[in-house]
């Protein structure tokens, strides 16, 4: 599957506030806002740039049509932020929801039969580190937060 072609490569953003629907990535510039809509079994991932302004990206356990599976949403944030400084990662959203291995390989990308790790307990610690390995950033730069159901703004 081909990314969806509406997300661009590095660049100046100029929304000051952006909606993140499951699946996508998105962009603001230094003083900008990011909503992540509903967020109920997902998780999100913003990354703090140096410059001030954010990437962001809304993890959905099961793809939108269009839209990244968990799978390859990191690689897609990797690509936007390009060579930019980062400064932190946030994933905040269902950890206990979440097993690691859905940021390497999505629950649709098993075969009929074979067995989909399932969480036993949140684990932080294991999400932290997948999104440090998956964008090349220090494990100490990710913070993981369980929060509960709803709309997610991050100023």
């Amino acid at each position: 599957m081909t990314p969806p072609t509406r997300t661009p490569g590095p660049g100046t953003p100029t929304t000051a506030h952006l909606r993140i629907s499951e699946g996508q990535v998105g962009e603001v510039g230094p003083g900008g806002t990011l909503i992540y809509p509903s967020v109920t079994s997902c998780l999100t991932v913003t990354v703090r740039l140096q410059d001030g302004g954010k990437v962001g990206a809304h993890a959905s356990l099961f793809q939108v049509p269009g839209e990244y599976r968990s799978d390859r949403i990191l690689a897609a944030v990797k690509q936007r932020i390009g060579a930019r400084g980062v400064h932190a990662v946030e994933v905040r959203g269902a950890v206990g929801a979440w097993h690691p291995s859905y940021f390497t390989k999505a629950i649709e990308s098993y075969a009929e039969g074979e067995q989909v790790p399932v969480p036993t307990e949140p684990d932080p610690g294991g999400l932290a580190r997948v999104v440090a390995d998956a964008l090349g950033e220090p494990r100490g730069k990710v913070t993981v937060e369980d929060l509960p159901d709803g709309d997610q703004t991050v100023d």
